[in-house]
């Protein structure tokens, strides 16, 4: 198979103006559903209380014209991955998602082997629902556990308890071949041994896929205007650092900043985000990233799910459309893909962007002085430090 290589201007600067992408990269179809039961005090997504029910035949009938109104945006290329987020997509019923799939495949051009990822939350009512998701053609789970602690759920504002939390992992097992927990630390009152008590629990149910994520304060949450009293940052490292060896000795790489996987079972969907992929966002408040012959396109649909609704109705779902200026490519493709344990090669970069590896060969090398990357011919990686202080070093290429 023949590389396709993008053509670029003799002089750097002038690509603003000259990009020509010969290949556009891998298509993912992000769906996010904005309901939850509960608003937890810590989350900063685009989520709002369902109520007593939520509208879900129109938002299916929105979900799915929302699709057809973009498909002029990606004619002929294959979608990889699907991922249902929120909010809690599975407030949704089987059938609902059956339908969803089955209009993607009618539209898009869905690969047979896609991963289809659906996030659910352990409550009872949407672990019910596990098995017919299965038969509706998700192939992977993603649970929201946070923690098997019932103290430390209390204090997050988590509706399940940790018998359900339990429970829920047990059927993702029994119905998926493929499932993540994912796990919070640095909680209100946390130790470091509670914090591995809750791995040790996750890994008994032998998962895939492990997202460990430390506890921060997001602006415009419940948290934020009242703040309770976290664990030191030094406990909180010795916490990262705890159970990233746990789980290296238990197999499980550290791919991506917050992310752990069994070999060969990484997440393709976020997989594609941190190799600067394409993705068609639809839903309320989704976003896209798409490339087109000479420009890369972003686009954010209506937030609310009400104006959502109400514009679909009319087919305006795109709240705003704007071009990634030629300029902030670079840094947008590094804040990507320096997440990535193994980083990326340099022929990426320049397919990604259009524009050649010279551009930041400096802030290369300099980076590479200070410990924080690795450089060669083959792959630029973050360094452990790197990993450890990546923002600092993504702003080397600001």
């Amino acid at each position: 198979m023949t590389r396709t290589i993008p053509i670029f201007a003799q002089n750097p600067v002038s690509t603003a103006t000259t990009l020509e992408f010969r290949k556009s990269p891998a298509l993912s179809l992000y769906v996010h559903v904005p309901w939850c039961v509960q608003k937890c005090p810590y989350c900063d997504f685009n989520s709002h209380e369902a109520g007593e029910t939520i509208p879900e035949r129109a938002y299916v009938d929105a979900l799915i014209a929302d699709l057809q109104s973009a498909l002029p945006l990606i004619w002929g290329r294959p979608v990889v991955s699907v991922f249902f987020g929120g909010g809690t997509p599975s407030l949704l019923s089987p059938a609902a998602i059956d339908e969803l799939l089955a209009a993607f495949r009618a539209l898009a051009m869905l690969s047979p082997e896609a991963e289809i990822t659906l996030e659910a939350n352990p409550g009872t009512v949407e672990a019910s629902k596990f098995a017919g998701f299965r038969a509706a053609g998700v192939n992977r789970l993603s649970l929201g556990i946070q923690s098997f602690n019932d103290a430390h759920l209390r204090a997050l504002g988590r509706i399940h308890d940790a018998a359900e939390a339990k429970t829920a992992a047990r059927l993702a097992g029994e119905h998926f071949e493929r499932f993540n927990l994912d796990l919070m630390y640095g909680l209100p009152g946390q130790t470091l041994d509670e914090a591995l008590a809750d791995v040790e629990t996750a890994l008994g149910f032998a998962p895939r896929h492990l997202s460990c994520y430390q506890l921060t304060l997001e602006p415009n949450t419940r948290f934020a205007a009242f703040p309770p009293e976290l664990p030191e940052g030094d406990v909180c490292a010795d916490m990262q650092e705890a159970i990233e060896a746990r789980l290296a000795a238990a197999g499980y790489a550290n791919y991506e900043t917050s992310a752990f996987a069994q070999h060969g079972k990484q997440c393709l969907h976020n997989l594609n985000y941190w190799h600067f992929g394409d993705y068609l966002g639809i839903g309320a408040g989704a976003h896209s990233k798409l490339t087109l012959h000479d420009r890369v396109l972003r686009q954010m649909r209506w937030k609310h799910p009400a104006a959502y609704l109400e514009k679909a109705a009319g087919g305006d779902m795109v709240q705003e459309t704007r071009d990634i200026p030629a300029v902030q490519l670079p840094f947008e493709f590094l804040m990507n893909a320096l997440r990535l344990a193994d980083g990326f090669a340099p022929h990426l970069f320049e397919s990604r962007t259009a524009q050649p590896l010279t551009t930041i060969l400096p802030q290369l090398k300099a980076a590479e002085a200070d410990g924080l990357l690795t450089v060669s011919a083959e792959r630029i990686a973050p360094t452990l430090r790197g990993r450890r202080f990546l923002n600092p070093l993504l702003e080397r290429f600001l």
